[in-house]
């Protein structure tokens, strides 16, 4: 299919046709290369013209335009590689909840990373998470007739593929109704992106390998939908994690820290990564924190956070460090259980994050003592993931961060 050309309106009187743009990235071949993707990104599902994000053409449609620098650079390469994995995040939360089920999540991400060397995908099943004791994943899968997956994502770029790796788990929970404890209808659609830690996750994985480096990574992301069918679980159920805890269903729509639990809990006691990374659309709380401008960091490690901290400034996908305490614990503790799914309106982000503490296997101790074994590990909370209004460089909508942080995390760690 021939690449279609686009009209400018350059001067009153003049038109212009052009199929590529030339960029003068002389100045930052890599900002000038993630801005110049992420601004030419535009999601539709109109049929005039045809929209290339249509899941179902026979055919892809190529790009519009095609950008190109007036002198190529890895700089800029690098940077494109950013800009695409970032608007491949954009495109997964964009896409409806008919479009994006669990199962084709997975499918996407297989035809991403076909012909990616170094990477194993694996794609597993209830009865997979079942065997495995899930039961706080599952429980969140049991009010919908869309099957649920478990999605893990293996590379091994290390010169040592025996080498301990580093983890990313995302939250995929890709419509999100809030089960039995429903959520207000008016713009309930922008639950579609709640898979955005998942397709986050995926993304930074794609550019980790797609970039070469040397570094072995575990990705996992749990997929479900919540929503309140006749089998669905109900506000005060109790529940036996994989980790043995009791967890109280205080409120199901809260169901992203479910999900989430036993998947840090599989990773960080299977792989025993030296860090664990998991990225969710968790809390409204942290929408009221921290608007759309910044993504919420909770840590147990100066060090990662400082780490994380460097690549968001360096990307301007910027992070902010949220109280990790135990003093807001007794909002959790305090229910028939050994942990409640939600601690009340106060700190609902910090109480959100002091739950998936309790499933992140050999972090540091509160006294230090394990310092230098311990897994490092960090919370984010990316709940303001849909833009309402533009940057100079993003459309309104899902806005695909903090994938190029993550990227730049990993890129400076192993340079």
């Amino acid at each position: 299919m021939p690449r279609p050309e686009v009209h400018f309106q350059a001067w009153e009187g003049i038109s212009v046709f052009a199929d590529e743009i030339v960029v003068d990235a002389s100045a930052d071949p890599h900002a000038a290369a993630v801005a110049a993707h992420l601004a030419l990104y535009s999601f539709t599902l109109k049929t005039t013209p045809p929209s290339r994000f249509n899941p179902n053409l026979n055919e892809l449609i190529p790009s519009t335009l095609q950008l190109k620098p007036i002198e190529g650079s890895k700089e800029w390469d690098r940077g494109a590689t950013y800009a695409y994995s970032q608007n491949l995040a954009r495109t997964l939360m964009e896409l409806p909840a008919n479009m994006m089920t669990p199962t084709a999540f997975c499918e996407r991400a297989k035809d991403e990373f076909a012909n990616v060397e170094n990477v194993e995908i694996f794609i597993r099943d209830e009865a997979w998470a079942e065997k495995m004791g899930m039961n706080t994943f599952l429980s969140v899968t049991h009010g919908t007739n869309e099957p649920a997956k478990f999605l893990e994502i293996h590379y091994k770029g290390a010169a040592r593929k025996d080498a301990k790796p580093l983890a990313f788990v995302g939250k995929g929970i890709t419509f999100d109704s809030g089960g039995i404890s429903l959520k207000p209808a008016a713009d309930m659609k922008a639950m579609r992106g709640d898979m955005g830690g998942a397709a986050t996750v995926v993304s930074v994985t794609l550019a980790i390998a797609k970039l070469k480096l040397p570094v072995n990574v575990v990705t996992v992301t749990p997929l479900t939908e919540n929503l309140p069918g006749p089998s669905a679980t109900k506000p005060g159920d109790i529940i036996y994690a994989m980790n043995g805890k009791s967890v109280e269903v205080d409120n199901t729509d809260a169901g992203g820290r479910l999900v989430l639990s036993d998947a840090i809990y599989y990773v960080s006691t299977k792989y025993k990564p030296h860090t664990l990374i998991d990225v969710a659309t968790l809390t409204y709380a942290m929408i009221t924190a921290l608007g759309e401008v910044y993504a919420g960091v909770f840590s147990t490690s100066d060090e990662l956070w400082q780490r994380l901290h460097v690549a968001g400034e360096h990307e301007f996908d910027r992070f902010w460090r949220m109280p990790l305490s135990e003093d807001y614990g007794p909002q959790i503790y305090s229910s028939n259980a050994d942990l409640c799914n939600t601690g009340g309106s106060s700190a609902g982000s910090a109480t959100a994050a002091l739950f998936l503490k309790a499933f992140a296997h050999g972090v540091e101790a509160e006294d230090g003592s394990n310092a230098e074994t311990a897994m490092k590990w960090a919370h984010i909370d990316m709940a303001g993931m849909n833009a309402t209004r533009p940057t100079a460089y993003q459309e309104k909508g899902m806005t695909g961060r903090p994938v190029r942080a993550l990227i730049e995390y990993v890129w400076a760690l192993v340079n």
